[in-house]
């Protein structure tokens, strides 16, 4: 009897778990993403995986939580055609408080099913500047405008008015936006039955009682997009220089190599993702150049000052001469840290430069070379001929020409080592 109860309590509770396992199961899915940062191919390979979960989860909706400062319009316009072509509802929430959806971001955010801010959060593009950062003339800053606000009215004609540039109270007042949410709970309480329009239809949203799970970035999603940062590039190429230098001037080992490859390797697949002007390229590998003639043709530091005031120009180039095109957020380096990593490049090189130099002019420590000028002492001595004790050796040794008469003894110094035998003179 009692095994018999033991049996019966083990069906009654599994019964109640898988109860509890199919209740939960018929809660509808809502898939949070969390994409923060600039709008670069990693953000769009992460939203497009989130998606196609998504749809394989057959969830009810996908909340995409923004806050970006904008990014590229080639990636803007993919993000944009993978949200229409979604067969899972894409809801855009600009969050947490004071969050904001600038330049790019604000078209995804206008393109998505549903969207929504929180509170103290902005939405729209940045006033267009130029290439250096200056204020547009009234005439090129009108046709900046109008090339955004007819990209943005893609997406914004069933809302109503455009705008640019708005709190969230003010885009929820001219239906930029359909809701304002405290976080994500908020939100879904009210999306509950609200009608989306999808590619098949309008569809009615069952949100009220959804179980919400979050799809955070891989690491190598987060490292990756760590890389899109111009001041992790100009670093990196930093490292990158300093470490292929040091190998070529010291050559022997392939630690320092493989680490300038490496990070070099790394800048490199950084850089490709942004707007760049490659002719900064020239000045870097001409700084590098210069780096290695001041070995070879010593100036006293002279090409590796030439060289550092080249690598700064160059990452300048690089990174901060490229114009912004409307909806583009273009990321820029910092002046500071590019001058202060060329000064220590260039440092660092002059350091490497020296030792090299020191070990190259250096006497002879090792070997039967570096005898010269060593004195010893004589065990035998015959006529011209004899043996010398020398560092705890036994040499057989000659009279050099010019030298007094040698004794069993004498301290004698080497003045020339021929094969095996010495030539020494009385010390």
């Amino acid at each position: 009897m009692k095994l018999l109860r033991i049996f019966l309590l083990t069906l009654g509770l599994l019964a109640v778990f898988s109860g509890r396992g199919r209740a939960q199961s018929d809660r509808p899915l809502a898939l949070v993403l969390k994409a923060e940062g600039p709008i670069m191919p990693t953000m769009q390979e992460y939203i497009q995986r989130g998606i196609r979960i998504a749809e394989r989860e057959n969830a009810e909706v996908l909340i995409v939580e923004l806050n970006t400062p904008g990014g590229l319009i080639t990636v803007m316009n993919q993000i944009t055609e993978t949200i229409r072509a979604s067969r899972v509802p894409v809801i855009v929430y600009v969050g947490p408080r004071g969050a904001w959806a600038a330049s790019a971001g604000a078209v995804i955010t206008m393109s998505a099913h549903a969207a929504a801010m929180a509170p103290q959060t902005t939405i729209g593009a940045a006033s267009p500047v130029g290439g250096s950062g200056e204020d547009l003339g009234e005439t090129m800053k009108a046709k900046e405008m109008e090339a955004l606000t007819a990209k943005a009215r893609t997406f914004t004609q069933w809302r109503g008015e455009e705008a640019l540039q708005l709190t969230s109270d003010e885009a929820l007042k001219v239906h930029l936006i359909d809701f304002i949410a405290n976080d994500t709970s908020d939100l879904l309480q009210k999306l509950d039955g609200f009608t989306v329009q999808m590619m098949d239809g309008p569809r009615t949203l069952h949100t009220a009682n959804a179980r919400t799970e979050s799809l955070p970035m891989t690491f190598v999603e987060e490292f990756l997009l760590v890389l899109n940062d111009p001041n992790i590039i100009s670093i990196l190429m930093t490292i990158g220089m300093l470490a292929l230098y040091f190998e070529l001037a010291q050559p022997g080992g392939w630690v320092s190599g493989f680490i300038g490859v490496v990070c070099i390797a790394l800048a490199i697949y950084g850089g490709g993702s942004l707007s760049l002007n490659w002719f900064g390229i020239i000045f870097l590998v001409t700084a590098f150049v210069l780096f290695l003639l001041d070995i070879k043709a010593p100036t006293h530091g002279g090409l590796t000052a030439a060289g550092a005031a080249s690598f700064i120009f160059g990452m300048l180039v690089l990174f901060n001469s490229t114009p912004a095109a409307p909806f583009e957020f273009q990321p820029r380096v910092s002046t500071p840290l590019v001058v202060g990593t060329g000064v220590l490049l260039g440092g660092m090189a002059f350091a490497v430069m020296t030792i090299a130099l020191r070990a190259r002019h250096a006497p002879i420590r090792a070997g039967v070379e570096s005898l010269a000028g060593k004195t010893g002492k004589v065990t035998a001595w015959s006529g011209q001929t004899g043996q010398v004790q020398l560092q705890s050796e036994l040499w057989s040794a000659e009279q050099a020409e010019g030298s007094g008469a040698i004794r069993k003894g004498d301290q004698v110094e080497v003045v020339e080592v021929k094969g095996l035998r010495l030539k020494v003179r009385k010390h």
